[in-house]
C-alpha cells in the first residue's frame, strides 16, 4: 500500500500503531477523528513524501524518530495539542510544514474594538450600507499567518496536492456575471486546501453578531466541465462547529449567488476565531484540478451591545423611565390602532391582517414628507392616478413583490402607510423621473453611451425578474414610463403592480389581460397567453424607442414605431431609425446590435424571441444576432403616416 486516506471516516480512537510499520506507504492522511484526545504516534521505517495528521486532538511532542521524515515534501499537524519544543529541521522547512503553532502572536491593543468587517481575498469596499469591509489582499499560501494593520490576523494551512497543484490559487476571482446586492464582496474569495481561520483580537468582551459571506464563483451552471464541481467544508466559532458539510452552491441556490450565514458568539478573551476547515468531502479532481477547499467571500461581526456590560444608577433610572414611557406610547399606538380613538375604515380593517414584509409609516409623516401632497411635490401620474393612489389589489401584489426583489436596476421599496382609505406606497426618489418624460418631453440630449447604458439597466433588471431572483416573476407592463432614471441616469424598474409569479412547473399562464397597447405582446394581448417572452416583446419596443427618440404609438398621427423600423429593414435603411437629437457621434455597430435585438426581441411569435439572459449577451458581448424572421403577421403599413 502506497496511499490511505482516512479524511474524515467517523471513527473515534487512537491511530492503529501498525500503520506506522507500512514502509512501501508514501502518502498517509488522517484526519478528524472522534473521541478523546491520543498521544502522537511512533513512525517506523517509512519513507514518507506527504504526512498529514491535522485535527485529531493529539497530544504530547513530536517524536524524535519524526527526525527520519526530513525528506518528506508535505506535513500537516494543524489542530493538534503539541507540546515542547519544535525540532530545528521542521523550523528550517517552515514552507513545507504546517500547523506546527496555533497560537496568535503577542499583540498590543492601542484601543478595544467591537466590530470587524473583513473582504476576504478582496480590496477595501463599502457595502452593507455605509460599512467599510477592510482590504485582505496578501498572498498568504500553504503556510501562512498574515496580520492586518489593525485588529486581525489570518492564519492559512495546506497545499492544493491532487492533480500536481501545488501551489494553488489562495486568492479566487469571480468566473461569471454578478448580479447580487453588494457584488463587490463577492467578486474575490478566499480560499485554502486545508484550514482558514481568521482571528479578531483587542475586541471588547460581550455577545457578537457575526454574518459571513459566500459565493460559489469558481463554478459555473452551464452543465459544461466546470459545473460539476462540490465544495464541501465545515465551519467553526470560538472552537464551536456552526456548519457541517457546509455547500455554498446548494444553500445559495445555485454559483455566482450571495448567501449570509448569521450566528451569535461571545468574546471572553478579546478574541474572536473563525476557522473554515476542509474535511476531505466534494470534488477534488475535477473540474478544478484540486481547488476544492474551504471558500469564504467577506466576514463581519458586531457588538450590538458597543461592549458595555455596566452602567451607572443615573442611566439605569434614566432607561427605567423611558421604558415607562415608551409601554405607555406603545399601549396608546395599540389602542388607537384597534380603532379606540377614531372611526375605522372598512378597508384599512381588512389590510391590517395582511402581512406586507415592509416598513410602515403614518399618514401623518408621509403628508409632512410631501408639504401636505403640494403639486409642486407631485413628480407625476401613475396608471391609478398620482403616485400616491392605487387599488388595492394593485396596492397588495405591489408591496408583496416588489419587497421579495432586490436588484440595483429594480427601484427600490422603503415601505408603506394604511390608514383609513389612503394606500401609499414610499419608493427611493429617482431624480430624473421617467425614461419617457426623458425621451419624449423634455428631450434630454442623452448621448448614445447613454442610452446604451440605461437600454443595458433595462435587460438586467428583466433577466433578473425572469431568472435570477428567488421568484420568478413576468412584469406584464414593461414601457419607458415604467422605467425611472436616477441622478446618474441608471435605469430601474419600476410598478409591479401588474405583475405576475411565473411558476416555473407552467409553460404559460393563462390570465386576464392587463397592460399597455402597444407594448404588449399579440399572444398576450389577443388569448390572455402570458409567458416572460410578453416582457421580451416590450423591452423590443422600448428599445426602439431608446434608439429612436420616438414613442411607439403616437395618437395624434397613428404612428406605429415597430411597423416604421420593419419597413426600414426591408429598405436596407436600419440608420435612418437612429435619433440625431444628441448628435452623430455614436458607435454604428453597437446601434445596429441593439436595433436588430430590438427587432429580434419584438416579433410576432414568442418562440423566436429570445430570453433576457440572452438578450443581455448579445448587447454586452456584441455577439452576433440572429436574423429577425420575418413574419406575415406584423400590422400593415400606412406609408404616408411615417416620420416625415
Amino acid at each position: 500500500m502506497k496511499d490511505l486516506f482516512i479524511q474524515p471516516s467517523g471513527l473515534a480512537g487512537p491511530i492503529p500503531s501498525g500503520i506506522f510499520s507500512l514502509e512501501n506507504l508514501t502518502d498517509l492522511r488522517i484526519s478528524d477523528l472522534n473521541g478523546p484526545e491520543a498521544t502522537f504516534p511512533q513512525l517506523g521505517n517509512m519513507k514518507m513524501t506527504k504526512l498529514d495528521l491535522s485535527f485529531n486532538r493529539l497530544r504530547g511532542q513530536i517524536p524524535s524518530n519524526f527526525d527520519d521524515l526530513y525528506d518528506v515534501d508535505y506535513i500537516y499537524f494543524t489542530g493538534n495539542l503539541l507540546t515542547g519544543a519544535i525540532p530545528p529541521w521542521m523550523l528550517e522547512r517552515g514552507d513545507k510544514i504546517t500547523g506546527i503553532v496555533s497560537c496568535l502572536r503577542s499583540v498590543q491593543c492601542p484601543k478595544t474594538y467591537y466590530s470587524l468587517h473583513i473582504n476576504c481575498g478582496g480590496k477595501q469596499v463599502t457595502a452593507n450600507g455605509n460599512t467599510t469591509f477592510e482590504e485582505d489582499t496578501s498572498e498568504a499560501g500553504p503556510s501562512t499567518f498574515s496580520q492586518s494593520g489593525t485588529n486581525w490576523v489570518l492564519s492559512s494551512t495546506g497545499h492544493f496536492l491532487e492533480n500536481g497543484l501545488k501551489l494553488g490559487p489562495y486568492i479566487q476571482t469571480n468566473t461569471s456575471r454578478l448580479l447580487m446586492n453588494d457584488y463587490q464582496l463577492y467578486t474575490t474569495a478566499r480560499l485554502s486546501a486545508i484550514s482558514l481561520t481568521y482571528y479578531g483580537f483587542c475586541l471588547g468582551n460581550g455577545k457578537y453578531t457575526v454574518n459571513l459571506h459566500f459565493a460559489e464563483i469558481l463554478f459555473t451552471d452551464d452543465k459544461n466541465f466546470s459545473s460539476f464541481g462540490k465544495r464541501i467544508f465545515d465551519v467553526y466559532i470560538q472552537g464551536k462547529r456552526v456548519l457541517k458539510d457546509f455547500n455554498i452552491e446548494n444553500e445559495a441556490g445555485g454559483v455566482g449567488k450571495a448567501i449570509v450565514k448569521q450566528f451569535s458568539a461571545a468574546v471572553t478573551n478579546g478574541t474572536m476565531e473563525i476557522r473554515l476547515y476542509w474535511a476531505g468531502k466534494g470534488t477534488t479532481e475535477i473540474p478544478v484540478k484540486g481547488v476544492y477547499g474551504p471558500l469564504i467571500s467577506a466576514i463581519s461581526l458586531h457588538n450590538p451591545g458597543n461592549g458595555s456590560n455596566s452602567i451607572s444608577v443615573g442611566t439605569a433610572f434614566g432607561i427605567a423611565v423611558a421604558a415607562a414611557i415608551l409601554i405607555i406610547l406603545v399601549v396608546v399606538g395599540i389602542l388607537q390602532w384597534k380603532g379606540c380613538f377614531r372611526p375605522q375604515n372598512t378597508l384599512e380593517r381588512e389590510l391590517r391582517g395582511v402581512d406586507l414584509h415592509t416598513a410602515s409609516f403614518t399618514f401623518k409623516q408621509i403628508k409632512a414628507a410631501t408639504n401636505n401632497f403640494a403639486t409642486d411635490n407631485n413628480i407625476g401620474e401613475g396608471g391609478f392616478g398620482p403616485v400616491y393612489k392605487q387599488s388595492e389589489l394593485e396596492f397588495i401584489n405591489e408591496i408583496g413583490m416588489i419587497s421579495a426583489l432586490q436588484h440595483p436596476n429594480l427601484v427600490k421599496l422603503y415601505g408603506c402607510c394604511i390608514e383609513g382609505n389612503q394606500l401609499l406606497l414610499i419608493y427611493e426618489y429617482l431624480e430624473n423621473n421617467s425614461l419617457a418624460r426623458a425621451l419624449f418631453e423634455h428631450r434630454l440630449k442623452l448621448d448614445w453611451p447613454t442610452r446604451r447604458r440605461i437600454c443595458l439597466g433595462i435587460a438586467r433588471g428583466l433577466a433578473y425578474l425572469h431568472g435570477e431572483s428567488r421568484i420568478k416573476v413576468v412584469h406584464r407592463d414593461i414601457k419607458a414610463t415604467n422605467v425611472l432614471l436616477d441622478k446618474d441616469l441608471n435605469s430601474k424598474i419600476s410598478d409591479f403592480g401588474l405583475a405576475k409569479l411565473d411558476e416555473e412547473e407552467n409553460t404559460h399562464i393563462s390570465t386576464r389581460v392587463a397592460g399597455t397597447i402597444g407594448y404588449m405582446a399579440p399572444e398576450y394581448a389577443m388569448r390572455g397567453h402570458l409567458t416572460e417572452k410578453a416582457d421580451v416583446y416590450s423591452f423590443g419596443i422600448v428599445a426602439l424607442e431608446i434608439v429612436s427618440g420616438r414613442s411607439n404609438v403616437t395618437k395624434e398621427d397613428m404612428f406605429y414605431l415597430l411597423d416604421w423600423a420593419l419597413v426600414l429593414k426591408e429598405q436596407g435603411k436600419l440608420m435612418e431609425l437612429v435619433d440625431t437629437n444628441p448628435g452623430s457621434n455614436f458607435d454604428k455597430e453597437q446601434v445596429m446590435v441593439m436595433i436588430n435585438v430590438a427587432l429580434l426581441c419584438a416579433n410576432a411569435s414568442p418562440t423566436i424571441r429570445p430570453s433576457m439572459s440572452s438578450v443581455l449577451r448579445m448587447l454586452e458581448c456584441g455577439v452576433d444576432v440572429l436574423d429577425l424572421v420575418s413574419d406575415s403577421s406584423v400590422s400593415d403599413i400606412d406609408e404616408t403616416k411615417q416620420k416625415q
